[in-house]
């Protein structure tokens, strides 16, 4: 780029193509320095290893937005699924006796004043305790649930998880049960068979002395979690409550609210409303370590990914750097027209801007897409590949949930657009610092 003569007194510069580019502002479309540093984002064609950089560059900061995109909605999808197969048997919140105990606790009372708070959908009894089944020669540790099969209905989704049977041959006095999947597996059992359950409990003088009592199977239900399938066994809440020796910690409340991630906020709320000696359990208490383990790998892989953004970031710099000295010349020349410092630096920083801001919005652009239809897209690429991802011999979910969180996006867009604004500044500096005289001197 030289000096064009005929400018007709204003400040121009003429390229190796002989085209004008006018200084003056009144001339151009742009102000000034976005008009130089848009014109730069395009190098030279016989600067082929720039314009390579620029657009790996450009590619690397999209895919590493998009990646990290598509990741969380996976992971959050996967989330959402084992909530819902959690929460499938589990109730949204439990109210519980303290453990110190009280001879007169109005369970009644509590059961009203749970039914009229606020929020609370549904409220039904319950009883649980620990037992081995039997059945000879095997030996299964499970969790005796009893239920009322009535209002069953209003606190979980056991109804529809039974495959085999029904909820409602639970009758009281009858000894049935229903029996996890895994469960009857184990002890080779199907509907119409018996087990017996050993039931831990200790004598007046604190002895040991552990019941035995037989049930008839009149039913099996499947939720696709090892943690209900694999050691759950329920009845009628009346025949598991004589076998509980009036054991105040046995019994509980459990309720469902018409949102399951207010759960906490509504227990708390609900605590203060009960009768003396209870208290309020929800089920990110009880299946705290879960999610904590789930928070922990999305965290972990959040960082992961967002190295890619920050190599991209890297190559960013190198490529500016490159053109700051491919450009020393040009920047000496806007320095001797009269561009200061501060708008050689603007030029660069708008330059690194463009690709890095264009890569950041078509990876938000491709990562949404992606993460909105990854329901179609896996199917196709298991056809490609020849084989399945979720095979369905090994893991109970066969297909890849995905769960798109908006905050997620604009967080993700956030950072990637931060670093590859820092990745900008280094260069437009030392642009900035170019001597006219030196850069001039063997032209």
């Amino acid at each position: 780029m030289t000096i064009a003569p005929g400018c007709s007194g204003e400040p121009c510069l003429q390229s190796a193509s002989g085209r004008i580019l006018w200084l003056n502002p009144r001339r151009m479309f742009q102000p000034f320095t976005l008009y130089v540093g848009l014109r730069y984002v395009r190098a030279r064609t016989h600067k082929f290893f720039v314009s390579f950089i620029t657009w790996v560059s450009l590619v690397s900061v999209c895919v590493g937005v998009a990646a990290l995109i598509v990741i969380l909605s996976v992971m959050n999808g996967f989330e959402g699924e084992l909530r819902d197969r959690l929460l499938a048997l589990s109730a949204h919140a439990r109210i519980i006796a303290v453990e110190t105990g009280s001879p007169t606790l109005d369970w009644d009372a509590a059961l009203r004043r749970a039914r009229a708070a606020p929020g609370v959908e549904g409220a039904a009894p319950y009883a649980e305790i620990q037992a081995l089944a039997l059945r000879s020669p095997e030996m299964v540790p499970v969790q005796l649930r009893g239920i009322d099969p009535a209002l069953e209905p209003q606190v979980t989704a056991a109804a529809s998880a039974i495959v085999e049977g029904s909820l409602a041959s639970l009758v009281a006095g009858s000894d049935r049960a229903v029996l996890g999947s895994v469960v009857a597996r184990l002890l080779n059992v199907g509907v119409g068979d018996r087990v017996t359950l050993l039931i831990p409990s200790a004598g007046a003088g604190g002895l040991p002395q552990p019941r035995l009592r037989e049930f008839e199977v009149t039913g099996i239900f499947e939720v696709g979690l090892q943690d209900h399938d694999g050691v759950l066994a329920m009845a009628n809440i009346a025949d598991v409550q004589a076998l509980t020796a009036a054991d105040p910690r046995a019994r509980g409340i459990r309720l469902r609210f018409r949102d399951a991630l207010q759960a906490p906020t509504l227990a708390r709320s609900l605590a203060a409303l009960l009768p003396r000696g209870f208290v309020t359990r929800d089920w990110t208490q009880d299946h705290a370590n879960y999610f904590r383990a789930i928070r922990i790998e999305k965290t972990m892989m959040s960082l992961i990914l967002m190295l890619i953004v920050a190599v991209a970031a890297f190559n960013i710099v190198a490529m500016l750097v490159m053109v700051v000295t491919d450009k020393r010349t040009d920047i000496a020349i806007l320095r001797t027209f009269g561009a200061s410092p501060r708008d050689v630096m603007r030029i660069f920083v708008t330059q690194g801007l463009v690709i890095g801001w264009v890569g950041v919005g078509l990876g938000v652009l491709f990562g949404v897409l992606l993460a909105l239809h990854v329901g179609d897209v896996v199917p196709r690429l298991e056809r490609v590949l020849g084989f399945r991802i979720m095979n369905p011999d090994v893991y109970y979910i066969t297909r890849i949930p995905s769960e798109l969180h908006w905050p997620n996006v604009a967080w993700i867009g956030a950072i990637a657009l931060v670093l590859t604004a820092l990745a900008t500044v280094y260069p437009a500096l030392r642009a900035s610092r170019v001597a006219p005289a030196e850069a001039l001197r063997y032209e």
